[in-house]
């Protein structure tokens, strides 16, 4: 369940949401009149499996995260949803009527616009603008989402943990993050994670401590793509 919304929605998803700036004025006033601004903060369950979908957030602020869990327990981030963006979970359910087939989390304090099933529906019904981008944002993320499927079903763990780690590095060199954690964002089981990094810190690529994965050499761990790797 949604907190309590804060205010009526106003202009500030025009700033947000380019695509949308040249909505229809009968669209425009459906907007502001039925759109809620609504803040959540960080941890909020936004939906689980097999809830119902209620309202069609666009996101001002923040990121969400959507994940799946297996019976066995085991965990995989399917994407996320930041500023700007739109779920594809979401408006599937919409226009499908289905229930959620994963769970999203407010990974940071969000600010967004939320905007009930009905007048979603009449918005994408009258409006050719509105349902232009509610396709397009479905047609890019369902784009990503083959991606994730085909690095799953076909990539290998050692190259997609090396590049994970290079591209998520802080400031510091590295990421305050745990094997488990790693394990979810990749889709794989903790076991392999850490045996990987073990490998890597073996190698000198990573420099391995309680809570966090130090990336020595990302230039080594890039070049496994161009090689055979591990």
């Amino acid at each position: 369940m949604l907190p309590q919304h804060v205010e009526k929605a106003d202009a500030a998803w025009a700033g947000a949401f380019p695509a949308l700036s040249a909505l229809e004025p009968d669209a425009q006033a459906v907007l502001r009149a039925q759109g809620v601004r609504m803040t959540v903060p960080r941890g909020t369950v936004l939906f689980r499996i097999g809830s119902l979908c209620h309202n069609f957030l666009m996101l001002l602020d923040g990121t969400v995260r959507v994940q799946m869990t297996a019976e066995t327990g085991r965990e995989i981030v399917l994407y996320r949803v930041g500023a700007g963006e739109t779920c594809i979970l979401t408006t599937a359910c919409l226009m499908t009527r289905a229930d959620y087939s994963a769970e999203g989390v407010a990974e940071t304090d969000l600010e967004a616009i939320a905007l009930g099933a009905g007048a979603f529906h009449e918005l994408l019904a009258r409006s050719a603008v509105f349902r232009d981008f509610v396709f397009a944002s479905f047609g890019t993320r369902l784009l990503g989402m083959m991606m994730l499927v085909e690095e799953v079903a076909f990539g290998r763990i050692d190259l997609r943990l090396a590049r994970f780690l290079v591209d998520h590095r802080d400031a510091r060199g590295g990421l305050d993050t745990t094997h488990q954690t790693l394990a979810v964002e990749l889709g794989t089981a903790r076991e392999v994670v850490s045996r990987q990094l073990k490998e890597f810190e073996r190698r000198g690529f990573v420099e391995l401590s309680r809570g966090r994965v130090g990336v020595r050499d990302p230039d080594a761990l890039l070049a496994l793509e161009r090689t055979d790797g591990v």
